[in-house]
């Protein structure tokens, strides 16, 4: 008779080829915000559908992204929903953002006080098709807009959310200069209140540590 595997004791994972072990490395594509990243994982395609690794600790650590996340959160929102952009102060989060059913214009923007680069921002689209993601540190603000009928938006972050220390900067600020492409988005109340960011009280914005 065959033994049985104790419980806790499986058999080891024998370990991949180094071949075949990048053959699931992801792209990471430049922004012009130094660490926000534009990432495009490696799709497996056939006539059943596709499979993708959206995360994989080791591979991300080896792109220098270390951050541990520590909640997931999905949205659905219709077309012409924006939200942000808004970020929290006392527990800043790294977000890991991604699309799976529709488009979004995607947005971050540097808000850390003494930033070389505050008050700038960068967009990127995030589509179920094109299965890219975008990577952003602690201490910038994000927001969205969807294109599409719908669309359903994942981020893992690395703090915890916190409705009491959640901040915003005005999705329209004119001295930032978004290019929404769109005058009148579907907005929350709580979207229409922000600021724009040279409103923002000082003590209110994420400090720049030079890393």
């Amino acid at each position: 008779m065959k033994p049985i595997t104790p419980i806790g004791t499986w058999p080891s994972r024998p370990s991949k080829p180094a071949a075949e072990r990048r053959s699931s490395e992801v792209q990471v594509r430049p922004t012009g915000l130094p660490g926000v990243r534009l990432i495009a994982p490696q799709v497996h395609g056939d006539s059943r559908g596709f499979f993708l690794e959206t995360y994989h600790s080791d591979r991300f650590a080896e792109l220098g992204i270390l951050d541990h996340f520590v909640q997931d959160n999905h949205s659905r929102s219709s077309r012409h929903t924006l939200r942000g952009l808004h970020y929290q102060l006392q527990h800043p989060q790294a977000k890991l953002c991604r699309v799976i059913h529709g488009e979004v214009l995607d947005v971050v923007v540097d808000v850390r006080l003494g930033s070389p680069n505050f008050g700038k921002w960068v967009t990127a689209v995030l589509s179920a098709e094109n299965h890219q993601q975008i990577y952003m540190p602690p201490g910038f603000a994000h927001g969205f807009l969807v294109f599409s009928e719908s669309a359903e938006f994942l981020y893992k972050c690395s703090d915890f959310y916190y409705p009491d220390d959640e901040h915003g900067i005005a999705w329209d600020d004119p001295d930032l200069g978004i290019p929404w492409n769109l005058a009148h988005p579907t907005l929350s109340v709580k979207d229409t209140r922000h600021p724009r960011l040279h409103q923002v009280p000082p003590e209110l914005l994420p400090r720049y540590t030079g890393d």
